[in-house]
């Protein structure tokens, strides 16, 4: 990682806890590896990223519908999706110090990438003859044992009375998608769609990381945003194509730049797939996957149509033809979203005073709070009220903060490090004319403006 990276990433995990956007989480018991709480404004730019999602997928699409599937699900589900046997990460121990960490990170920190596909002998050859560069993360010294693969599925002892996990285990869920491969029937037999039809879902998802790396990159409870979308195989990668030329520009209509985006082809795809493409996005520890879009034919259905015994086909009426249909998926997390957001804001910069200032110049629908209310003197009533009234207004569209804590400068500045657009300042002169001062968080410009006339300009400016 380049230093001025690394400095980066220290800048946003600061910011991110000194203005309440992340916290660690358990952090008074001395914290909880790989797992973090969104603070007041941090759960705002979480739901605002959701809600951008969702009216992506599901409210301008009329052949896409929403579910939100129980974390909980039967322990065959597991089996069915491969997950049991299957989901594993390679890990490997420390022979000095006996620090565990997953070998593809370890060879990939030497700039030696490992396939996530790769058989564990294969894994074991590259770290052997990489064996003198593989450093241990914590100690230094370079003797690990051979990888073992370590299963990702986070084990629990819901409905279990006899204390042998071994028995009969339930899972929290290791994905989203398997609770949307199991409803397809239900959607299919309670809602109007037909084939093609997508899905959509957000929701909590756990995986047992062996590694806490990279802030909310990866963590250990995360939160994902899929879609699944159901076609017919003769058109499944027409279909994929369109997406994901539709997935791209959803980023660069969400404020990401160009630049900062590319594709990364999957070389070698599990048997049942067709084509798997990510998007990743350059952050500060370089470019990785945000989100993953893949042609995954028609396993996933069978596999549940065998392990439930239930038949998943489907039916076209108008030609009488049964097949079973092919998937095509789109999977981004909210929490990788909100890392590129956060990057892609944050911004310094030099102003003509010799002052610097931090700013979070995130898209405007994005944005926690959209206006900062502040009277110019918080020990003059009259101007206080006024505020008050303001405030009462545009809080009814609007997440608003009122603020009458320190001067205007510092008020300034705590709006412009949580990215709040516009502050809006009442004066003595409000009093008179009617008007409030409105200043732009991007240019810093400000401009007067008619209380009567804020809604209307907040509605053209805020979209």
């Amino acid at each position: 990682m380049e230093k001025d990276s690394e400095k980066l990433m220290q800048n946003l995990v600061a910011l991110s806890k000194r203005r309440g956007l992340i916290f660690p989480s358990s952090e008074i018991y001395g914290g909880f590896a790989a797992v973090y709480d969104y603070g007041s404004y941090g759960v705002e730019l979480a739901n605002n990223i959701k809600a951008a999602w969702w009216k992506a997928m599901v409210q301008k699409n009329e052949n896409i519908v929403g579910l939100d599937s129980s974390i909980f699900m039967h322990p065959k589900i597991w089996e069915a999706s491969g997950h049991v046997s299957g989901f594993s990460d390679p890990l490997a121990e420390c022979k000095e110090c006996h620090f565990r960490a997953r070998v593809d990170h370890l060879l990939e920190d030497v700039g030696v990438f490992a396939d996530e596909k790769m058989a564990e002998d294969e894994i074991n050859k590259l770290l052997v003859d990489n064996k003198d560069k593989v450093k241990c993360p914590k100690c230094g010294k370079s003797n690990f044992s051979e990888a073992r693969n370590f299963n990702l599925l986070v084990q629990s002892n819901l409905g279990n009375f006899t204390g042998d996990w071994n028995e009969e285990p339930t899972y929290l869920r290791g994905e989203t998608c398997q609770g949307i491969y199991v409803n397809f029937k239900n959607v299919l037999d309670s809602t109007r769609v037909k084939v093609p039809f997508g899905i959509a879902q957000i929701g909590k998802a756990f995986r047992n990381e062996i590694t806490a790396r990279q802030f909310i990159f990866r963590k250990r409870e995360f939160e994902q945003m899929e879609m699944q979308m159901f076609v017919h195989p003769d058109t499944a990668m027409e279909v994929y194509e369109d997406w994901r030329a539709k997935r791209w520009q959803y980023y660069l209509d969400l404020g990401l730049k160009e630049e900062n985006l590319k594709w990364h082809q999957h070389e070698n795809l599990v048997f049942y797939a067709k084509a798997a493409w990510d998007i990743e996005y350059k952050f500060p520890f370089g470019f990785k996957e945000l989100e993953g879009i893949h042609a995954r034919g028609d396993y996933d259905l069978g596999q549940h149509s065998k392990f439930s015994g239930k038949d998943l086909s489907y039916l076209d009426q108008k030609t009488n033809e049964r097949y079973l249909p092919n998937v095509v998926e789109t999977s981004v997390g909210v929490d990788r979203t909100f890392l590129a957001v956060l990057t892609e804001a944050y911004t310094e910069e030099k102003l003509e005073d010799g002052n610097e200032r931090v700013v979070l110049k995130f898209p405007k629908k994005l944005a926690p709070i959209k206006v900062a209310i502040f009277p110019l003197l918080k020990n003059k009533p009259e101007l206080v009220k006024k505020a008050r009234e303001i405030f009462e207004n545009l809080s009814d569209s609007w997440m608003c903060e009122f603020d009458d804590n320190g001067n205007i400068g510092k008020r300034y500045r705590r709006q412009d490090e949580i990215g709040t657009p516009y502050c809006l300042t009442v004066d003595f002169d409000s009093l008179e004319d009617e008007s409030v001062t409105v200043r732009d968080r991007d240019t810093m410009k400000q401009e007067r403006i008619e209380i009567k006339n804020l809604e209307g300009f907040l509605v053209e400016n805020l979209k």
